[in-house]
């Protein structure tokens, strides 16, 4: 055989790899190939192309490796017992730009499924040559190794400290700094991640500076980097107060407000679980945001969004009225109450209307004025309702039940307590009765219209042990009113006057 003919043999080699990669590649990017792929053995036929001498033949087959991984834990898992993995790790040092692109493509299909096989990255050595590629000159292979980290770290907190005691965190800081907005983006994701997990991670995320770098992108015109900036701000500042303290001295508020009425709904949910991040911790956090209108912007936003992008928004004014009168009083003044009704009566899912009526107690809560507030909007049936309903989940039943009872202890308005005679179960019901008898002593207003509503009449309807604390809240009721009215009013009175009348001897 001449030279010439050895060397179109090796052409024809060389074509036929670079068309049974591209093709894999292309035919991997749709999800009904899959199984078909996957029971050829395409895996075992990719693996020996990734060592191929063509640079192109390498990089595609490992963007087809991404991208059977990328599709399900299966194939995550066939990458990873195939020891396909330290061959990419290995190439990551080793080879061009496009490669290493690919190969952290890769890294990251096989770790983003479950913290088993992204243990299995970080085994495999790959934490070290994912930080090397942050130091890259193109903006493309730093993003990829980001990207990479951040989906290792997301899993849990050891896999975190893992991807920080390789040196990421510094490197990453550098990223949200680059010019190219996806790169920022990544890498304020990847810091998220890092952060979320326990205060100790979400600090070495700070001392790094994070905070005034994150802090200075809030008004970024990109919707998708501004997602993943709060979404870092507040996993921050959810641990502690000195984390929540550093957030709120970069000076984000009252900037950050504007943010609520973002076009993209991940930004405004983002920017509202900020904002209860910071208010949970303390009153003083609390009244800071109270004084740069965040709770009206946060009553607003309630009543421009709809389901899951309505719950941090829900809580944060809970968080608010929990601290103290005067906040929850603020909570109030602002309108927060009848948008919250509205969220309890529209609301399809059992964890948001939980949420509403949790943050309707911690409002309803401190004073008769507070649950004033509240009855007046008429919650009170619906959360009676709301506990009732055998359809609602636990949660939901609990926690209407504890605002219910938070909020009838404190309430002395009588119009919105007479309906619950009629429909409280007895464990709701002696609150109920409870707060009749301590507002009926002292009003004789009240007393005649109690009478007249048919309230009187309930109360004798009522069944309650002898001694039992409802029985002494109905004697207290009854103590109010002359005892012949009682009488009238009491369950077979027309009865016993009937008898009277069947007995009666009349006078000739």
């Amino acid at each position: 055989m001449s030279q010439r003919q050895l060397l179109q043999v090796f052409e024809q080699y060389q074509r036929a790899r670079t068309s049974f990669v591209q093709t894999i590649a292309e035919l991997s990017t749709r999800p009904q190939n899959i199984e078909t792929l996957q029971n050829a053995g395409v895996m075992s036929l990719l693996r020996p192309l990734l060592l191929d001498v063509v640079p192109t033949i390498q990089q595609t087959a490992a963007l087809a490796l991404g991208r059977l991984a990328n599709y399900n834990d299966n194939l995550a898992e066939a990458i990873v017992k195939g020891d396909i993995l330290p061959q990419l790790v290995y190439s990551l040092a080793e080879q061009n730009r496009f490669y290493k692109k690919a190969a952290a493509f890769v890294l990251r299909a096989v770790a983003k499924h479950s913290p088993e096989l992204a243990q299995a990255v970080v085994d495999c050595g790959a934490l070290d040559a994912l930080v090397i590629s942050l130091e890259e000159f193109d903006p493309g292979v730093k993003e990829a190794a980001a990207w990479a980290l951040g989906y290792i770290a997301r899993h849990n907190g050891e896999l975190s400290q893992a991807v920080v005691d390789a040196g990421a965190i510094p490197l990453l800081v550098l990223c949200i700094q680059e010019p190219e907005v996806a790169l920022k983006r990544i890498a304020a994701s990847a810091l998220s991640d890092i952060s979320k997990h326990s205060p100790e991670l979400a600090q070495t995320v700070v001392d790094a500076g994070a905070i005034a770098h994150l802090s200075q992108m809030i008004l970024n015109p990109d919707a998708k980097l501004k997602r993943q900036v709060f979404s870092a701000l507040s996993q921050i500042s959810k641990h502690s107060v000195d984390l929540a303290e550093m957030v709120v001295e970069a000076e984000i508020f009252p900037a950050v407000l504007t943010c609520l009425k973002d076009p993209d709904e991940y930004v405004k949910k983002n920017v509202a679980t900020l904002i209860r991040e910071i208010t949970k911790h303390t009153p003083e956090l609390s009244q800071l945001i109270v004084n740069a209108g965040g709770v009206a912007a946060v009553i607003d936003y309630i009543g421009d969004s709809r389901g899951n992008v309505r719950l941090p928004g829900i809580m944060m004014l809970g968080y608010v009225a929990a601290h103290s009168e005067n906040l929850a009083m603020a909570v109030i003044v602002s309108k927060g109450v009848p948008q919250l009704a509205i969220c309890l009566s529209e609301e399809p899912e059992d964890h948001i209307k939980a949420a509403t009526a949790w943050s309707l107690g911690q409002i309803g809560r401190h004073t008769p004025e507070h649950a004033r507030a509240v009855a007046v909007a008429n919650v009170l049936p619906r959360l009676l309702s709301l506990y009732m309903e055998s359809e609602s989940s636990e949660d939901l039943q609990v926690k209407a039940k504890k605002a219910l009872k938070s909020i009838l202890q404190k309430c002395t308005y009588l119009p919105a307590l007479e309906p619950l005679l009629h429909e409280a179960p007895p464990n709701i019901l002696k609150h109920v009765v409870g707060q009749f008898s301590k507002v009926l002593p002292h009003d004789s207003k009240a007393r005649r219209l109690f009478v007249t509503s048919g309230g009187l009449r309930k109360i004798q309807e009522i069944k309650s042990e002898p001694g039992s604390v409802l029985q002494g809240y109905i004697n207290s009721i009854n103590n109010c009113y002359p005892e012949e009215i009682v009488r009238y009013y009491s369950p077979g009175y027309s009865d016993t006057l009937l008898e009277r009348v069947d007995h009666y001897q009349p006078v000739m």
